[in-house]
């Protein structure tokens, strides 16, 4: 199967809206070359970088990144303080390139959590780039699913218990409205990098008709070229959503 180039993505109708990426495998990328595991994380940013271009030039309206999870507070201290200092410096540094580059900077996922410095400078990115219209950069950070999922229960549960809507209003709708992502397209497609068949708490809502595509490349060596073979599997099947072909 031949690769599409990137103006054959640009003029195909059925172009993604939204990507979603399960960024996997920085720490077996540095061991391969003999780094320590937050040679992997660095490099892992110029993937990220490649990957808001390349959707840019594509006309790509909202990437979603799974930048940290809630699980990953779990991991060694040192490499959680890390990758903190790393968001944050990543943050400070490219702010003002996407932002001349229309992007949109969003967060999902329990920010209280974040150590102060991280968390002030997406909040401070986000509030820059608010009113730009080209892609919508969504950062999922102390992210899990199962507690969005809880998280937007308990937000219904509070509505019908002040008597502001009945139990039987509860719909897919209102249950998508009351989750971090409302307002935001489900995922078309879910990339997970380095060979893991599995989604890892990932958008377990939104990504109920999505295209799986996993990829055996580590991600700090996933780049436009990789999303461009992405693309051109996703362009080639057919999206059925539960129903018989037509």
């Amino acid at each position: 199967m031949n690769i599409f180039t990137v103006e054959e993505l640009r003029n195909n109708p059925n172009l993604p809206r939204h990507i979603a990426i399960i960024m996997d495998g920085n720490g077996r990328w540095a061991r391969q070359q003999g780094l320590p595991r937050v040679a992997g994380h660095k490099e892992g940013i110029h993937s990220v970088r490649e990957m808001v271009e390349i959707c840019g030039e594509l006309g790509v309206k909202y990437l979603t990144l799974y930048t940290f999870s809630e699980e990953n507070w779990e991991r060694p201290e040192t490499e959680v303080s890390f990758l903190m200092g790393l968001l944050a410096e990543t943050i400070r540094q490219e702010i003002d390139a996407l932002h001349r580059n229309n992007v949109r900077v969003l967060s999902i996922g329990d920010m209280d959590k974040m150590p102060e410095k991280p968390r002030t400078g997406i909040q401070e990115g986000i509030e820059k780039t608010k009113d730009n219209t080209g892609l919508s950069l969504i950062l999922a950070l102390s992210y899990s699913s199962r507690h969005e999922i809880v998280r937007a229960a308990k937000k219904l549960a509070v509505e019908v218990a002040a008597g502001r809507m009945e139990a039987g209003d509860i719909s897919i709708e209102s249950f998508s409205a009351a989750l971090y992502t409302a307002g935001i397209p489900d995922p078309d497609l879910l990339i997970r990098t380095s060979g893991e068949q599995r989604i890892s708490n990932f958008l377990l809502w939104q990504i109920a008709y999505s295209e799986l595509y996993i990829t055996p490349v580590l991600f700090p060596a996933f780049r436009k070229q990789d999303l461009r073979q992405a693309l051109t599997d996703y362009l080639h099947r057919e999206r059925r959503f539960g129903k018989i072909n037509s």
